[in-house]
């Protein structure tokens, strides 16, 4: 017998990090106080989510200035889409 969850990403699990990747899957990119309000999270939960899914290679950022103020702006790697696309095909396939 298969094991039905084997092909299931850990780095997901978590709904935060679920969301950033959904988030990033399907716009060019989201800057960190859009992603915060969209999820509802606080400064440093969402930091260190983005810390860790960028620490795995599956997003990407890029710090700026707009005006004087400093903005973070981030984007799914391909090595992202590629594990992100995994995940869900494996989510599906539990479902059916």
């Amino acid at each position: 017998m298969t094991n039905i969850i084997s092909n299931l990403n850990k780095a997901f699990d978590s709904r935060v990090r679920l969301g950033i990747m959904s988030i990033l899957s399907v716009n060019e990119s989201a800057d960190f106080n859009t992603m915060k309000e969209l999820m509802e999270l606080t400064d440093g939960n969402l930091a260190s989510h983005l810390k860790a899914l960028e620490g795995l290679g599956y997003i990407k950022s890029l710090k700026q200035f707009i005006g004087r103020k400093p903005n973070t702006k981030y984007m799914i790697s391909n090595e992202g889409k590629e594990e992100f696309k995994k995940h869900l095909d494996a989510l599906e396939n539990l479902l059916n």
